[in-house]
């Protein structure tokens, strides 16, 4: 909107200044942030008249979530989304197709996502409704919008996925592409799902990978800066850096609440659509693979329930003594705000490393 606003101006010089990235990504967060802290004790309030009980507790999970975490709603994750929604229309640029993309993949994962957590909540059971038909929904979704990106993709990268660190290492998956991207989309939606168990452990990773992944589409999508790192430039994504200001501003303003000890928790409303959108941006900015490195903790957390699961089927036994991953540091003794804050340090790490490919050429 803003955007608009300054093109319609002409040449008035104040308003140059929204027609920049970095100014409006800025403008993003800031203004997702003051939303969610503004309106954050009201909807946690709703939240918690409307779901009595919160969110229900796994019994065999570890005993002190039991004491610490019953009664604490659940589906924060409308916080962020509705913080991160009116960001975005007011500060990206609304002609851009990657921007109405992401936004499609994001509230339609984030509707499968509200609508797992309302069949828990008033169900009062961990399980929601069926996992075959809830992948079925999140891959249909991804499928399309991974179509979609082809489409608009440049023709020299369409169905060509690129490897990092090798400057000119392109691999044609042909037909198959909008399948590999649907799949990274899918996958990173249910990896930052499985991270979600415990205060703040997913919203700071998920911060920490848009931070990454918005300052990777800005360069990708600038021709100069993509020449200059010999990445491959595709044209318009530099737009989605305002996308990823949005929900880190959107992010702080939850973390504020999700803090331990958290009022409210993020639900898979919360955690399918944050990952939905990393996914997809990862897509559009031809960086699948980075993203397997930047979200190798939320990789780390979905491997250990596969691993978990696969080794029991097998042989009987559990490989973790609890999954995911960080219920097994719970398990050995370690305490929660340990496991968290580790687990910060490991997802900077991994950030830092791929970003690290941009130069590595």
């Amino acid at each position: 909107m803003l955007y608009l606003l300054s093109e319609l101006s002409g040449s008035f010089t104040p308003l140059n200044v929204f027609r920049y990235i970095t100014f409006r990504t800025g403008g993003a967060l800031f203004t997702a942030g003051l939303f969610v802290f503004w309106f954050g004790p009201w909807i946690i309030s709703l939240l918690r008249i409307r779901q009595g009980k919160g969110q229900p507790i796994r019994e065999d999970g570890p005993q002190t979530h039991l004491l610490t975490k019953r009664g604490t709603p659940t589906m924060g994750g409308l916080m962020i989304l509705a913080g991160a929604v009116v960001a975005i229309l007011l500060w990206a640029n609304p002609r851009n197709h990657y921007v109405w993309i992401t936004l499609t993949v994001t509230l339609g994962f984030g509707a499968i996502g509200f609508y797992d957590d309302y069949l828990k909540v008033t169900k009062q059971s961990h399980k929601g409704f069926s996992g075959k038909f809830r992948l079925a929904l999140e891959a249909t979704i991804a499928l399309a919008a991974c179509v979609t990106i082809a489409v608009y993709s440049p023709a020299a990268l369409q169905n060509q996925l690129a490897f990092p660190v090798f400057k000119d290492a392109l691999l044609n998956l042909g037909w198959f592409y909008p399948l590999f991207g649907a799949f990274v989309i899918v996958g990173a939606g249910n990896s930052v799902n499985m991270t979600d168990g415990l205060d703040g452990l997913a919203i700071v990773p998920v911060m920490i990978a848009c931070g990454t992944f918005g300052f990777i589409a800005y360069l990708v999508g600038n021709s100069f800066t993509a020449s200059y790192l010999q990445v491959n430039y595709v044209r318009d994504t530099g737009e989605l850096a305002v996308v990823c200001g949005a929900v880190i501003g959107a992010g702080l303003g939850f973390l504020w609440f999700n803090a331990p000890p958290a009022q409210i928790f993020m639900g898979d409303t919360g955690s399918l659509a944050l990952g939905g959108l990393l996914g997809t941006i990862a897509v559009a900015a031809k960086h699948e693979i980075v993203l397997a490195i930047v979200g190798g903790l939320f990789v780390l957390e979905m491997m250990s329930v596969i691993i978990q699961v696969a080794s029991f089927k097998l042989t009987g036994k559990r490989v973790f003594r609890m999954a995911p991953i960080h219920h097994h540091f719970e398990q050995k003794g370690w305490k929660e705000p340990q496991v968290v804050i580790r687990f910060w340090i490991i997802a900077v790490i991994l950030a830092m490393a791929g970003l690290a490919t941009l130069k590595l050429r």
